[in-house]
């Protein structure tokens, strides 16, 4: 608690929208990697739409932050949660943007009609992974628990690796397969 109510509702307002842009990227990746199982054009169209929105929060948050520091000149602590929005906002701009690349890659299969070539388990797996570590990063935020944020970093260290192994292995059917 601070001795300005007011400082205490900006934090805590600054901390909801996060959670909500959160929430929003969140649901734009899972549709996504939906979009991509089922080959379905609206989920597709859906998640591009939410590309602006996504968009629109990272502004409006960077904007409360600049706002918030200039206003208030926050120190230690609340600094910190403020600087930690401010990053964390641009990495899930960045999912955002993830998810809207793969909405339209998936765009361009189903038009090329080549999603009868593809095997999308390995992508879900992976898609599913990367949900819940985004998932429990929102949590662990919302929660401030520090010791979940670590395990969170270690279990991104493995999803790197999936990925990696994924690419080694695509690598390998596109040097045997050209087509």
């Amino acid at each position: 608690k601070h001795l300005s109510s007011q400082f205490d509702h900006d934090l805590n307002a600054l901390c909801s929208k996060l959670l909500a842009m959160g929430g929003l990227v969140e649901q734009q990746v899972i549709d996504s990697i939906k979009a991509f199982s089922k080959m379905d054009l609206s989920l597709v169209n859906q998640v591009i739409e939410q590309e602006r929105n996504v968009n629109n929060f990272e502004l409006e948050i960077d904007s409360s932050c600049t706002e918030l520091i200039a206003r208030r000149q926050p120190t230690a602590r609340d600094l910190r949660l403020v600087m930690a929005v401010s990053k964390a906002i641009t990495n899930l701009e960045r999912a955002g943007d993830e998810a809207d690349r793969i909405a339209r890659r998936t765009k361009h299969i189903i038009e090329d009609s080549a999603s009868h070539s593809i095997n999308t388990a390995e992508i879900r797996l992976a898609g599913q992974m990367a949900i819940s570590l985004l998932r429990r990063s929102l949590d662990c935020f919302a929660r401030l628990d520090t010791k979940v944020a670590a395990e969170v970093v270690n279990e991104d260290k493995q999803i790197d690796e999936e990925f990696r192994a994924f690419v080694r292995k695509l690598t390998s059917y596109m040097a045997e397969d050209p087509r």
